[in-house]
């Protein structure tokens, strides 16, 4: 796989030399199993996958690249490039504007810009509707645009299915930068509905089999379907596609529940449910489903509580959260600061969208063992800070160093 130029301060010499060892050792990625740090008293296991994917890193290239060549020109992110914090930070403070929040709240007005400007399109990509602004400008796009190739894989595979006379049903967060431009895209070519869970796919499910009153759709589904949508005709033949930061199970469990649905309701075989149902799995980011799988790994292990490092914004590092707290007491940060001297963590509630002050946040239990990993967007660097601030804890920080060595040879 292509790597890429990255700036230093994002890389971590002790986990690049883990994550190169686990690779050399492991190259079909066919061990989840964590790797153990073992500080005496401290036992830290980390995850198998964690940290930048491929389509953040490209993204961080590009927008680095950017502005390493274009000193002269005035230099704007259509909204955050990634989830992380510190990147966006480390963006703004090179001179880089955000043109828009996360929610699409515009911050600078596009009338403001210029065809000499430069306008980067974040990971998540953009919609149609704001390229065409944007081209409409005078801005060109096409050298600055960081969409992930992931997400460029569903938008093309919608528009196969859509072709072949099916309708698009997203899984995703509706207000998701990533949910709007696949909804965008998807829409262009064939009605398409956002679903956000399970528990909407059921109810969908139930205006395909005439349990719900037809005319009921508009009104649940308000302002998640495209122009148009027709309810009594577009709801016979679909795919399912998601958002790529999704949970890879939930999606494949909505769209196993849809074609079963459809199986059963249509009276299809297995042979001709093609018919009614396209076969969209192959568009789950394959670095979403590692990192999951990897958190199911570490989760094999006795610990005492997890911590997951990342944006709060990020949809990936949250379903991380949401998969260990099942099991663990766990703790949301965003990066090692949230961690005080005196053992008190500030940490993330991503249920009240709040942080948490919890004092005394590791058991007196010796030894303690710790789950770490981290979300698709955060710098490995980070994950190091925090390994470091709780090796502090028990005076075992020398050890990092003596790690790494151990870990390149």
């Amino acid at each position: 796989m292509k790597t890429f130029d990255v700036p230093f301060i994002y890389r971590s010499p002790l986990i690049s030399a883990i994550k190169n060892k686990r690779r050399q050792e492991d190259k079909l990625k066919k061990d989840f199993s964590p790797t153990l740090l073992d500080f005496g008293e401290l036992k830290i296991y980390l995850a198998r996958h964690f940290g930048f994917c491929y389509g953040v890193e490209n993204a961080i290239e590009i927008s680095f690249r950017t502005i390493e060549e274009n000193p002269d020109k005035r230099i704007f992110l259509l909204s955050e490039m990634i989830h992380n914090p510190q990147v966006n930070k480390d963006l703004q403070q090179k001179g880089v504007r955000f043109l828009q929040d996360t929610s699409g709240k515009q911050l600078i007005p596009f009338k403001e810009l210029t065809p000499n400007d430069v306008v980067l399109i974040p990971a998540f990509g953009t919609t149609l509707e704001l390229e065409m602004k944007l081209k409409q400008l005078g801005i060109s796009i096409e050298k600055y645009n960081t969409t992930c190739p992931f997400v460029e894989k569903v938008w093309n595979r919608s528009a196969v299915i859509s072709k072949n006379g099916y309708s698009i049903v997203i899984h995703g967060k509706p207000t998701h930068e990533e949910t709007r431009a696949t909804f965008s895209h998807a829409s262009s070519g064939s009605p398409s509905i956002i679903i956000k869970d399970m528990k909407e796919t059921i109810e969908l499910g139930k205006y395909i089999t005439g349990e719900k009153q037809l005319d009921n759709f508009y009104m649940e589904f308000a302002g998640r379907h495209s122009k148009d949508f027709d309810v009594r005709k577009d709801l016979q033949r679909i795919g399912v596609v998601n958002q790529t930061t999704q949970l890879a199970s939930e999606t494949q469990a909505i769209a196993d529940y849809l074609r079963s649905l459809i199986k059963g309701h249509f009276d299809f075989s297995e042979e001709t449910i093609y018919e009614r149902f396209a076969d969209t799995r192959d568009t789950l980011c394959y670095a979403t489903n590692d990192n999951q799988s990897a958190v199911t790994g570490l989760l094999e292990m006795d610990a005492e509580l997890a911590i997951i490092v990342g944006g709060y914004n990020s949809s990936n590092t949250t379903h991380l959260v949401e998969m260990c707290e099942m099991q663990v007491p766990t703790f949301f940060i965003n990066d090692a600061d949230k961690i005080l001297p005196d053992q008190t963590i500030i940490h993330f509630d991503y249920h009240t969208k709040a942080e948490v002050v919890t004092t005394a946040f590791i058991p007196t239990i010796k030894p303690i063992r710790i789950l770490i990993t981290s979300g698709a967007s955060c710098p490995d660097a980070v994950v190091e800070d925090v390994i470091r601030k709780l090796a502090g804890f028990y005076q075992q920080e020398f050890r990092i160093e003596k790690l790494v060595q151990e870990w390149e040879s």
